[in-house]
């Protein structure tokens, strides 16, 4: 009989609860930013936009890149359509906060917290899905366990 067993290594508690309460401080700094932003109403919903596409963005790249990490399972063109929503959606809002007529200090936090708001979404992005192919291994282990211990008693029979 040959035994399989695989370690399914998981993330600490710590460590998932210091990833969502990076991300939530995140958020809460680019919001209070643009809640307070000095300027014009259109600026403001600009850079709201901005986030948002970014955001999305971000966590659509980082799903992109953990589906293809082993073999590229996506064609050619939703490679472009991702990479490339991505990229516009940073240009588009570093332009739109470049050319913001405001104190450079403020651009300085808008910038700043709007970069950590992208890494820590990347890391949301790489500890949910670490949490669900763990879950996956798991229940495959589970399975081929059953499936062993079944076939062992049949042969037993």
């Amino acid at each position: 009989m040959e035994n399989n067993v695989r370690i399914v290594q998981r993330d600490t508690g710590a460590w998932r609860l210091q990833v969502w309460i990076s991300f939530g401080i995140a958020l809460l700094v680019c919001g209070t930013g643009l809640a307070w932003l000095p300027g014009g109403d259109l600026d403001r919903a600009f850079m709201v936009m901005g986030y948002f596409f970014c955001l999305s963005s971000a966590f659509v790249l980082a799903k992109y890149v953990r589906d293809n990490a082993a073999s590229p399972s996506d064609t050619p063109m939703w490679s472009l359509v991702v990479w490339g929503g991505f990229a516009l959606s940073m240009a588009l809002t570093a332009w739109g906060l470049w050319r913001m007529e405001i104190n450079p200090t403020w651009k300085a936090y808008l910038m700043v917290s709007w970069l950590y708001l992208i890494s820590s979404a990347f890391t949301l992005a790489k500890t949910l899905r670490d949490a669900y192919e763990a879950d996956r291994l798991e229940r495959g282990q589970d399975v081929a366990t059953t499936q062993s211990a079944a076939d062992i008693a049949v042969a037993n029979h």
